[in-house]
């Protein structure tokens, strides 16, 4: 019998209808695989409703189940990383709480860990969310593999298994914010993709907002590319060279038109706004860039916690 130890950790924040479900289906998953040397680490961004009391009273009963409780909601970015490597096992599973990533393809993941791959990734084929979100979900994934200096991984959200030399190697990286499917990639162990369809989320609300996808959209990009920064190089070359010749074309022709030739004001007006707004836009993408070597620079804790519990 493979006395290897698996970790499963579960990022949460205000989860309370999912979690015995979750719990449930995981212990359901381990019991057919015949493992009983697991984990299961529970890491709660400092929920408001009760997610906490759930996990304390399934805990009491499972010394499997474990527990981190953050003195604070630390985001969607910085809790799972934090999570992974508090992990002991020989391998670990990043598995949301929300059940869109279906605990039972960790058999699957299981499998091909036990026949020698030391990542094996989730790869969403088709999903039962919005068209339109999947759709965008698709053209970001295309975009940043194509600006990328190293190839992502598409449609994977972290949903995986990890072996123990890629947990050691992630602990080595001190990042205070860092994108871990551009981690994952960057350290370049070999990975296997696993295609599952993604169903709809079971039960509540989903905590990511606008903002939030946002947020892992630009932190995978300027973590990951200088792409942006060179266009805004060149779009600032190409547009004085057109800015020279235009000035020239109405210099000259006023010359030769003095009387006929009115330069007017809507020639003026339309280049100020266009330059204008290709400006702002390229100063946002530079700030995009400075925002990111700041959270950098101060080196802050990934999280700090409020409680553990079954850790001992």
């Amino acid at each position: 019998m493979d006395k290897r130890k698996i970790s499963i950790i579960t990022p949460c924040y205000n989860e309370e209808g999912n979690l015995p479900t979750l719990i449930r289906r995981c212990q359901d998953v381990m019991r057919d695989l015949q493992i009983t040397n697991y984990e299961h680490i529970f890491i709660d961004n400092d929920s408001t409703d009760k997610t906490q009391l759930i996990l304390k009273n399934i805990a009491t009963e499972d010394k499997r189940i474990k527990i981190i409780i953050n003195n604070r909601n630390f985001g969607h970015i910085r809790s799972p990383f934090y999570g992974l490597l508090q992990c002991s096992g020989d391998a670990a599973i990043l598995l949301a709480a929300d059940l869109q990533d279906p605990p039972e393809l960790i058999s699957v993941f299981v499998e091909r860990w036990k026949a020698g791959a030391k990542v094996v990734l989730g790869v969403k084929t088709n999903s039962d969310e919005s068209s339109l979100m999947f759709a965008t979900r698709k053209l970001y994934y295309n975009f940043v593999s194509k600006v990328s200096d190293t190839e992502l991984v598409k449609n994977n959200t972290g949903f995986g298994l990890y072996d123990r030399e890629v947990i050691n190697a992630l602990s080595s990286i001190n990042d205070p914010y860092p994108y871990f499917r551009g981690l994952i990639s960057e350290l370049g162990f070999p990975s296997i993709k696993i295609p599952y369809h993604q169903p709809q989320r079971y039960r509540g609300i989903t905590s990511n907002n606008f903002y939030k996808l946002y947020d892992i959209a630009m932190l995978g990009i300027t973590s990951h590319s200088k792409v942006p920064l060179r266009v805004a190089t060149i779009a600032g070359f190409i547009l004085s060279v057109v800015s020279l010749f235009l000035g020239l074309a109405f210099f000259f022709l006023k010359l030769i038109f003095w009387d006929k030739f009115q330069l007017g004001i809507a020639p003026i007006l339309i280049g100020f706004f266009s330059f204008m707004s290709v400006q702002l836009f390229f100063t946002g993408i530079i700030g995009e860039y400075v925002g990111f070597i700041h959270t950098q620079v101060l080196k802050r804790p990934l999280v700090t916690e409020k409680e553990r519990i079954n850790f001992d």
